[in-house]
């Protein structure tokens, strides 16, 4: 009999209880109900109070980027993914500019913005004005929502307002630029938003709908930057390379956008590791990348007077050591302990060299010697593991792929059977 999804209750049910449904729902086995059920170093019960209808966690390989050194520090980087050669790559990259003297990485204060949308005003820009000539009365209220965050230092430091033309008419959004701290503040900035709305509307006589944070966190920057010589790099004819492919990125948006998902590889890695928002990040990113109105990249690659390698990276990096997965799953506990930053700042700084890093490993392997030689070795072998290859027999099938160049799933499951076959015999 054909089972609906419309379940009322499923909520108020335990994950074991879930999982039955969904057994018969979608016929799984004994087998794969146990694996959905055994979730590892995330309690089943610290999973459920994480989000809703839980039925099981999936586990991500965690790798450690080594050979970094940024602003003089050493760091080891904690980095999930499940994307064969990136921990390596940033690794190796890592080492090249350790031998230039490291990352040098910076960032601005830990500002984000909230936006207070309003409709229906007769006048905008008197309203406008009304709205900025109450900003201490708004900033006040504000603050009084976290006194918390206001005792560290943080809170809603400056209010903006501007008027913006819709398909539907003028609309006036009011800004709050709030100070979060080491928290990455989308709870503590929606919750100013919405305190402030009310007072919004009777000062503009409009009416107030979305009060939200921005992910673009264009005052929320981070800022690296490595010089690496020309022989720690494979010579000048690597550093030509690198530098037209960074060119291409520049000026070509179909280009940009693998060279930016190459950088965000390394982040994202480091983000998901500890437990925080990689959504948030990656929408930051491109947007960055678009915010003078064309997608470009958001590293630049040049050659110096001495014909070394010089990289730059500029984007958003919103990201809190408080709050939220961070403190909650007990993988993001430790992976934070491993990294060994004590600030938002450091943390994001970090993440800046990440990505240049990851970035410099990508465009130098195209440049160099073709992106699939390393990462094809390595995507083999899971091409191998899912043609149902166990212990020694992985990289044997790899091997013998990467060497033939056919690297698909129907060579893979010929190389098993005919080892089996010999075996047999």
């Amino acid at each position: 009999m054909k089972m609906s999804s419309d379940i009322s209750g499923f909520y108020k049910l335990t994950p074991a209880q879930r999982v039955e449904i969904v057994k018969k729902f979608s016929n799984l086995s004994e087998e794969e109900c146990n694996l959905l059920l055994n979730t590892g170093s995330l309690p089943l019960d610290v999973a459920n109070r994480m989000i809703e209808n839980v039925v099981g966690a999936i586990p991500i390989p965690i790798g450690i980027g080594v050979n970094f050194l940024i602003n003089g520090k050493d760091y080891l980087i904690p980095m999930a993914t499940e994307e064969p050669s990136v921990v390596a790559a940033a690794s190796y990259a890592a080492k090249m500019v350790r031998k230039g003297g490291g990352f040098h990485s910076s960032s601005t204060d830990s500002i984000m913005i909230g936006q207070i949308q309003t409709v229906g005003i007769k006048q905008p820009e008197l309203a406008r004005t009304k709205v900025l000539e109450a900003e201490n009365e708004i900033l006040k209220m504000a603050n009084e929502q976290d006194p918390v965050l206001c005792s560290f230092g943080g809170g809603a430091k400056k209010m903006t307002a501007k008027i913006i033309n819709t398909t539907l008419g003028d609309m006036l959004i009011v800004e709050l630029h709030v100070d979060c701290r080491d928290a990455m503040g989308a709870n503590a900035v929606n919750t100013m938003c919405e305190a402030v709305a009310p007072l919004i509307e009777r000062i503009t006589e409009g009416q107030v709908y979305l009060r939200i944070i921005s992910n673009l966190a264009t005052e929320r920057l981070v800022r690296a930057k490595c010089v690496i010589p020309k022989e720690a790099v494979g010579g000048l004819e690597v550093v030509n390379g690198i530098v037209n492919a960074s060119a291409f990125a520049s000026a070509d948006p179909y280009r940009a956008a693998t060279h930016n998902k190459g950088i965000l590889n390394g982040t994202i890695a480091v983000i998901l590791a500890t437990g925080n928002d990689h959504r948030a990040i990656e929408a930051g990113a491109h947007a960055y990348a678009a915010i003078k109105g064309s997608y470009t990249a958001l590293s630049k690659w040049i050659r110096n007077r001495n014909n070394d390698l010089e990289g730059t990276i500029e984007m958003p990096m919103a990201v809190g050591l408080v709050g939220g997965a961070v403190k909650t799953h007990p993988i993001a506990k430790i992976a934070l302990k491993i990294l060994g930053v004590k600030t938002s700042r450091e943390f994001g700084e970090v993440l800046g060299a990440v990505g240049l890093a990851q970035n410099l490993a990508a465009l130098r392997a195209l440049a160099h010697e073709g992106i699939q030689r390393g990462h094809m070795a390595l995507h083999a072998r899971n091409i191998a593991i899912a043609a149902g290859a166990k212990n020694e027999l992985i990289d044997l099938i790899a091997g013998k792929m990467v060497k033939e160049k056919k690297i698909r799933m129907d060579r893979a499951k010929e190389l098993i059977e005919e080892i089996e076959q010999k075996e047999t015999y």
